[in-house]
C-alpha cells in the first residue's frame, strides 16, 4: 500500500503511523509501471537483495527442518482424515502431490507413512506431542526467515508471541482440511477419466481431460498455498495482489525447477552411488533447499515490491544491499 499524506503537518506518512518529509519518498509512481519499464533492474535488486539477506542460508535452514516436520506432519494429517476418507485413496493422492515436492522421491516417503498407518496403535500422547512439535518447527523457522526478508515491516510492528506460537499449528490444521478437499477433488477428477464420450460414431476417453484437470488442480492448490504463506507468515498485512505476485513467480520457477530435478534424477545424478542409503534423504533436502529457495526468492519479490511503491527513504535505506 502506498503511503498516506498528511494536509496538517505536509509530509508523508509512513505505514506505521509515523511522519516523513515528501524529499524522502523513494517515487511518485506505482510500483508495477516501475517493475514493467525496468524489469532487469528489479530481478537484480531483488537478486542483491536476497544474497544481502543471506537467502540460501535461510533456505538451507528452512530446508532442514522441514525435512524434519515432513514425515510426522503426514502422519498426524492421514491419521486424522483416515476416519474421513478411505485410506488407500488418501495416500494416493499424497503420493501424487508430494511428487510436486520432492520430485523422484514420493514412493520413498509414502512408503514409510503407509509403514506407520500400519502400526498406528502404538501411538500415545508422549509421541503424538513430540510428533506435533515436530511438525510445527518448519513453519516457526519459516516465520523467523520471513521477518528477515520483509524487515521493513518489523521496524514498524511486531507479532505478539503467541500468535507466532499458534500459527504453525493453525497451518497444520488448515493443510489437513486442503488435503480432504483435494483428495475428493481428486478422486471426482480420476473417475471422470474413466469415462468415455462417443460423438460423431467416434468414441472419445476423458483420460487426457482428466490428467490436465489433475494437474492444474495441483499447480492452482500450490499458488494457493504460496499466497497463504506471503499472506500469514510475514509481519503485517500485506496486499493480496502483491502476495499472489510473489506466489505466481515462486510457482513458476518451481514448476520449472521441478522438471529439471526429475531429469536431473533420472539421467545425470550418481547420488545413489555417492550417498548409498542415505540417498532418499540427500534427495529430499536437496529437493526442500531449492524448493526453500524459490519460496523466499518469491517472498524478497515482494518485499522489494513493497519498498519501490513509495517506502520512506529513511525506512528503506536502513538495510539496502551491498
Amino acid at each position: 500500500m502506498g503511503p498516506a499524506y498528511s494536509r496538517r503537518c505536509k509530509v508523508v506518512a509512513g505505514a506505521d503511523g509515523r511522519c516523513f518529509p515528501r524529499s524522502q519518498l523513494i517515487t511518485t509512481h506505482h510500483p508495477g509501471s516501475r517493475v514493467l519499464a525496468h524489469p532487469a533492474a528489479f530481478a537484480l535488486r531483488v537478486l542483491k537483495s536476497f544474497r544481502a539477506n543471506q537467502g540460501l542460508l535461510l533456505a538451507g535452514a528452512v530446508a532442514y527442518y522441514a525435512l524434519l516436520s515432513i514425515v510426522p506432519l503426514l502422519i498426524l494429517v492421514v491419521i486424522a482424515l483416515s476416519h474421513v476418507v478411505d485410506q488407500g485413496e488418501l495416500l494416493q493422492t499424497v503420493q501424487r502431490y508430494l511428487e510436486w515436492l520432492v520430485p523422484g522421491q514420493s514412493n520413498a516417503i509414502v512408503a514409510e507413512l503407509a509403514s506407520f498407518l500400519a502400526h498406528r496403535d502404538v501411538l500415545g500422547w508422549v509421541l503424538f506431542a513430540s510428533m506435533l512439535f515436530f511438525s510445527s518447527l518448519a513453519f516457526t523457522v519459516l516465520e523467523n526467515a520471513m521477518s528477515v526478508i520483509f524487515f521493513h515491516r518489523v521496524v514498524a510492528r511486531r507479532r505478539h508471541f503467541i500468535v507466532s506460537a499458534l500459527i504453525p499449528y493453525c497451518y497444520i490444521l488448515s493443510l489437513g482440511v486442503g488435503l480432504l478437499i483435494v483428495t475428493l477433488m481428486a478422486g471426482s477428477l480420476q473417475a471422470m477419466g474413466e469415462q468415455q464420450v462417443e460423438f460423431l460414431r467416434q468414441t472419445w476417453s476423458l483420460g487426457g481431460v482428466s490428467g490436465l484437470l489433475l494437474y492444474l488442480l495441483g499447480l492452482a492448490g500450490e499458488i494457493f498455498v504460496l499466497t497463504s504463506v506471503y499472506l500469514v507468515m510475514p509481519v503485517g498485512r500485506p496486499s493480496l495482489s502483491h502476495a499472489l505476485l510473489g506466489a505466481v513467480a515462486a510457482a513458476l520457477l518451481w514448476e520449472i525447477s521441478r522438471h529439471a530435478l526429475v531429469w536431473y534424477f533420472s539421467t545425470l545424478s550418481q547420488i545413489g552411488t555417492v550417498y548409498g542409503s542415505l540417498t532418499t534423504a540427500i534427495a529430499v533436502l536437496l529437493s526442500l533447499e531449492l524448493a526453500a529457495t524459490l519460496l523466499l526468492l518469491g517472498a524478497q519479490v515482494i518485499s522489494e515490491y513493497e519498498r519501490w511503491g513509495g517506502q520512506p527513504l529513511s525506512l528503506a535505506s536502513k538495510r539496502e544491499p551491498d
